[in-house]
C-alpha cells in the first residue's frame, strides 16, 4: 500500500490519475492513442474506458507513469482533462460487492468504475471515480481493503 499524506482531516488515500482523452470516432483514432501512450519513454497503459458517441469518444485511461503519458498527450496535440481517481485490489469474488456494500453504507456515490491491470499475474483491481476520494478512502481502509497508488501500477 502507498504511503498515506497527512491531511486536516487525517490521511488522504493514494490517488491514481486518470486521463480522460477526447477523440473523434474515426477508425484508428483509438489505436493512434494506445501506440502514442505505448511508445512513450517507461508508460503502460493500465486501464482504459471508451464512452462512445456518434461523432466523438471518450477514452479514459490509466497509465503507470501519469507524467509521461500527460507529456505525450500535450505534445501530440490531444484534448484531455485529469482527474484523480481510486484505485483498490480485488483479491476473490466477494471483493467488488463488500467495497461498493461499504461505500454504499457510509452514502458514498460511485460515479464510473472499470477494472485495472495491475500488470502482475493474477492480480486484479478496480478503479473508481466518487465525490469525496479522502472519506471513500477511508472507508475501504477501515473495511481492510487495499488502496493502490501509481507506484503500485508498474
Amino acid at each position: 500500500m502507498s504511503g498515506m499524506p497527512e491531511t486536516e482531516q487525517g490521511y488522504a488515500p493514494p490517488t491514481v490519475r486518470q486521463f480522460s482523452v477526447f477523440l473523434d470516432n474515426r477508425v484508428g483514432k483509438l489505436l493512434e492513442l494506445l501506440e502514442l501512450l505505448e511508445e512513450a519513454s517507461d508508460v503502460t497503459v493500465r486501464a482504459l474506458c471508451v464512452l462512445d458517441s456518434s461523432d466523438h469518444a471518450v477514452v479514459r485511461v490509466i497509465c503507470n507513469n501519469a507524467d509521461g503519458a500527460r507529456f505525450a498527450l500535450r505534445q501530440n496535440g490531444f484534448t484531455f482533462s485529469e482527474t484523480d481517481i481510486l484505485v483498490f485490489e480485488i483479491t476473490d469474488d466477494g471483493t467488488l460487492r463488500a467495497a461498493c456494500r461499504s461505500l454504499l453504507a457510509a452514502e458514498v456515490n460511485i460515479a464510473f468504475s472499470y477494472p485495472v491491470d495491475r500488470g502482475r499475474d493474477g492480480e486484479s483491481a478496480v478503479a473508481i471515480s466518487v465525490d469525496d476520494h479522502t472519506f471513500a478512502g477511508q472507508i475501504l481502509l477501515r473495511r481492510g481493503f487495499t488502496l493502490l497508488g501509481e507506484l503500485d501500477l508498474d
